[in-house]
């Protein structure tokens, strides 16, 4: 596979997971019982004063989940826009693939850690199509 074909499958990857994150962030309920029901209606009604601004920790989990999608979009415009120039300019080519290979390496690393199997699918599915297309770099 060429360097823009997996660069073109890594924006792919990147834009379903930045869409599935989003839709999931914002349609998603508790369907775990009371207790997450209570834990999650805690989080919404707590509100306090962080750093001069009212925020509940619903804000921070809703915001980051929102934060979270959208850097993942902004990745797939990356990467299929680089793909569009990676036989062009193959030197600015590798240093931002290998940029956004140790990102994602790192996000593969923190899913694992802190969240769930199915977006660490995804993180290791980008870094792997990204660590090939670095191999692939002709500079």
């Amino acid at each position: 596979m060429t360097q823009t074909i997996l660069l073109r499958i890594a924006a792919t990857v990147a834009l379903v997971q930045g869409t599935a994150h989003g839709l999931l962030v914002v349609f998603d309920s508790p369907k775990n019982g009371p207790a997450e029901i209570a834990v999650v209606e805690a989080m919404r009604s707590q509100q306090f004063n962080f750093r001069g601004s009212m925020r509940s920790y619903w804000d921070f989990h809703f915001g980051y989940g929102l934060f979270s999608a959208f850097t993942c979009l902004i990745e797939a415009v990356l990467f299929w826009q680089l793909a569009k120039f990676a036989n062009t300019n193959p030197s600015l080519s590798k240093q931002i693939v290998a940029l956004f290979f140790f990102a994602n390496l790192g996000y593969a690393i923190l899913v694992w850690r802190y969240f769930f199997i199915t977006p660490l699918v995804f993180d290791l599915a980008i870094t792997i199509c990204l660590g090939l297309a670095l191999m692939r770099t002709a500079a």
